[in-house]
């Protein structure tokens, strides 16, 4: 069943990334970030999601991308210290209902996260697939924020992973993200994901509505916004756990992110909450006793 393995991995294809981005001033950034809160206005407010978000897609020959914007009650303050420190990612990560382990290391050169990305069901760590980020704070000011998590290389083709998220304060203690999510493919990449999502994930659709009643796309764009939406629930879930006391901030942590989830069953429920819990508690705890 290897092609079964290997469709399997090309359909979780995880923290990617596309395009590098150039280098852009740190004002410049804050400052488009401030201007693409106010361009998303009434969109932030009135949408399906139940909370303040956008959610953004696109897809071309060889790249894939994912974009949340969000709007959290959270001081930015409490934002930027949460989320500068490549360990604290491990927490957020692991929440993700397919990753195994995350390891966070430095040396003198640069920090790096190595993550294993596996089923939706228990696994032993070494069975699932490595992926190494390199892990940089890029900014980290008192009004902007923005992480970037890259890897050059994925299974099957893919590569150019990135997971970056920006953050900037808005008023009455809020905190505005950006949050993105793409990666780019070769050849082998392009037809693995689309006999993936001829056979497994035949059915799997995304957030964004085609235009007729009920129906929501599908694809790798379908996909994409999957993933996406993990990653961002996982990092509003780990927010929301921090002013639980710490020895109960991961029953917070992994609460938070299924209850989450399950507001938008027809995209996201794979199992049930006590398989869940039970399944993250076992890697958390591998996680931490593991090097």
């Amino acid at each position: 069943m290897v092609w079964l393995t290997s469709l399997w991995l090309v359909g979780i294809a995880f923290c990617s990334a596309g395009l590098a981005l150039a280098s852009v001033p740190d004002t410049q950034s804050a400052a488009a970030l401030h201007a693409k809160y106010a361009s998303l206005g009434e969109r932030l407010h009135h949408n399906p999601f139940r909370r303040a978000l956008a959610l953004d897609s696109s897809e071309s020959s060889n790249d894939l991308e994912g974009d949340i914007y969000a709007l959290v009650d959270y001081p930015f303050s409490t934002v930027s210290t949460a989320l500068k420190g490549a360990e604290d990612w491990c927490d957020v990560l692991i929440l993700h209902i397919n990753t195994k382990y995350c390891h966070a290391k430095t040396d003198k050169t640069r920090t790096a996260l190595t993550v294993y990305i596996g089923k939706k069901t228990p696994q032993p760590f070494k069975n699932a697939h490595p992926i190494e980020f390199s892990y940089r704070v890029t900014a980290a000011k008192a009004d902007y924020l923005e992480i970037q998590l890259d890897a050059r290389k994925g299974p099957l083709s893919t590569r150019d992973y990135l997971i970056q998220l920006q953050a900037v304060p808005i008023g009455n203690d809020q905190t505005f993200l950006h949050l993105t999510y793409s990666y780019a493919y070769g050849m082998a990449g392009r037809l693995a994901m689309k006999t993936y999502l001829a056979t497994i994930g035949s059915g799997k659709v995304g957030f964004t509505q085609t235009g007729r009643p009920a129906e929501y796309i599908g694809g790798m764009r379908g996909l994409a916004e999957r993933n996406t939406m993990r990653y961002y629930l996982a990092i509003d879930a780990y927010l929301g756990a921090l002013a639980t006391p710490p020895p109960l901030q991961l029953q917070k942590r992994l609460h938070g992110w299924f209850t989450a989830t399950e507001q938008y069953p027809r995209q996201l429920r794979e199992l049930d909450r006590a398989a869940y819990l039970d399944m993250k508690r076992h890697e958390y705890l591998r996680q931490q006793t593991t090097q």
